[in-house]
């Protein structure tokens, strides 16, 4: 029996992310979950749209919000850190949490020199969401 609750969607993460590669997209998936359920999902589009700002997490946001109006309390799950431009996102939709795969680098949202998504230090938004590294145990 599958004991860690993450489990099921990091898996269609993975999903998603697999769809993003066989389209000539970076591999990165993501879903956005309230009370239990997959409210928003999205893959990376940014090569097929021609738009630099169509990222996974925002994607995923998107669909969330469009479906369900917010995704304010929300997790958001993503098999790579979200950058920069999508904690942003994540920061002005209150998404009260994140669970990511691997470290994306540099523009990672939780690096120590731009960690958008951790900081709380910006008076105007709610505190950073909790981050937790995914791991499959």
């Amino acid at each position: 029996m599958d004991t860690n609750p993450h489990n099921i969607y990091m898996d269609r993460c993975f999903e998603l992310a697999a769809m993003a590669a066989s389209q000539g997209e970076s591999a990165v998936g993501c879903v956005v979950v309230q009370n239990g359920e997959i409210i928003g999902e999205g893959y990376e589009k940014s090569r097929q749209l021609k738009d630099v700002t169509r990222h996974a997490e925002v994607v995923a946001i998107l669909d969330a919000i469009q479906k369900h109006g917010t995704c304010e309390g929300a997790t958001l799950y993503s098999n790579v850190e979200p950058c920069i431009l999508c904690s942003y996102v994540i920061r002005h939709h209150k998404i009260a949490a994140v669970v990511f795969n691997k470290y994306c680098g540099e523009l990672g949202g939780t690096n120590e020199k731009f960690n958008i998504l951790t900081t709380n230090a910006i008076n105007s938004w709610i505190s950073a969401p909790v981050v937790h590294i995914y791991n499959a145990d």
